[in-house]
């Protein structure tokens, strides 16, 4: 099959790429992305694909960015995959080299296989069909390619967005794997750090009252106690709330005059972060009452992310949706319980799914590896779903 951006890259091409960056190391926080990056600039620069590199706040290089602009007016979408990878963990425990790369039993095996090198290598395959021959395209495509991801900090698509040369895409759609489902949303979340203090003193004194260790482990059951609600419309998720850390202490003999807890809240459009941090300082209030302490403790949000959630006929979703029952596949859509980067996009107004690709094992584990034969099956769902936002058939 051909298009007007010439002829679809071969899968072997596409495998050949994620090999080669799966056995570069870019462990996100560990490894430098020099490297992982160089193996994307010399296959992007060997096909005459515009790109560059994308930098933060404090100029390290956040992601690559190819662009394909079309002849005809019309909106920019985006697809977007990370390079950078969870770290590998126990490697005594993977039965494979975590940057193998190789093929076996039609699985890709390594680190980043399936999160998410072998996605950003199809990625830039369509990018490489749809260039050379774009006029007859309406608006562009932008193709992100991040090493920002799993830090958290999502700075690539934080630099894209702010970039001022790129067009602001009407949508986004995120390469990560499962084949059976279409990520259209996903829970918000409200963290917070909270320092809980009290009284210091000696442990072995005849008189003591509960020190900060003890008041925190009373705030912890409080908050969770709290009534949260329950799914709501159609939302299929609750919210939930987990204290995640605790500190505090420095040593057998003192009672300890601060303890700090992280608190994470995954939010829902009935239970938003409003009502996540009006929660947790009616459980702090709750807990001061209780005892006079020197100081009353100390709320500090850290992050904060709205819910979303696709209608399956607004887009991308609906594109996605639809070029997957062309290629006669089953895919359902779904509602994440973790956050991800479309709940970022969703902070700015952007539309985002979040999850179609390849079936995969081991992700962010031991042994992961990506299976390649639903590759060609994804490659012309993507390849599809495209062309139809970018005005063409296939």
């Amino acid at each position: 099959m051909t298009a007007h951006g010439g002829p679809v890259t071969a899968p072997a091409d596409v495998i050949d790429l994620a090999q080669r960056l799966i056995r570069c190391p870019s462990r996100a926080g560990i490894d430098g992305y020099g490297p992982v990056l160089g193996v994307l600039e010399d296959w992007l620069a060997g096909r005459g694909l515009p790109y560059r590199r994308l930098h933060g706040d404090s100029g390290d290089t956040v992601g690559l960015l190819v662009e394909v602009a079309g002849g005809r007016p019309g909106p920019w979408w985006a697809l977007d995959a990370c390079v950078d990878t969870a770290p590998y963990g126990d490697e005594a425990a993977w039965s494979f080299a975590p940057d193998s790369g190789e093929v076996v039993d039609g699985w890709l095996r390594g680190r980043g296989a399936a999160d998410s090198k072998l996605a950003a290598a199809m990625f830039c395959g369509i990018a490489a069909e749809l260039h050379g021959r774009a006029g007859a395209l309406h608006g562009g495509l932008a193709v992100l390619l991040d090493v920002d991801e799993h830090t958290g900090g999502f700075g690539g698509a934080r630099a894209y967005l702010a970039d001022r040369r790129a067009a602001r895409p009407a949508g986004v759609m995120i390469g990560y794997p499962g084949f059976d489902e279409v990520v259209v949303g996903g829970r918000g979340l409200w963290r917070a750090s909270i320092a809980v203090h009290a009284a210091s003193g000696h442990s072995g004194s005849r008189r003591s009252t509960p020190g900060a260790v003890s008041r925190a482990a009373h705030l912890v059951r409080l908050l969770e106690e709290a009534d949260l609600p329950g799914a709501d419309g159609e939302f299929p998720l609750p919210p939930k709330l987990t204290v995640t850390s605790c500190h505090g202490g420095q040593g057998f003999s003192v009672v300890p005059d601060v303890c700090e807890l992280g608190v994470d809240i995954r939010t829902t459009p009935a239970f938003d972060a409003r009502a996540a941090e009006q929660l947790v300082r009616e459980a702090v209030a709750e807990l001061d009452a209780k005892v006079s302490v020197p100081r009353p403790a100390t709320i500090t949000p850290v992050a904060s992310w709205p819910p979303y959630r696709l209608g399956t006929d607004r887009q991308p979703a609906a594109a996605l949706l639809d070029a997957a029952a062309v290629e006669g596949l089953i895919v359902r859509p779904k509602t994440a319980g973790p956050s991800n980067i479309g709940n970022l996009l969703a902070g700015e107004g952007i539309p985002a799914t979040a999850g179609f690709g390849v079936r995969y094992e081991g992700l962010h584990g031991v042994d992961e590896r990506a299976c390649l034969e639903d590759l060609p099956a994804v490659h012309a769902v993507y390849r599809r779903a495209v062309l139809s936002l970018l005005g063409r058939s296939s």
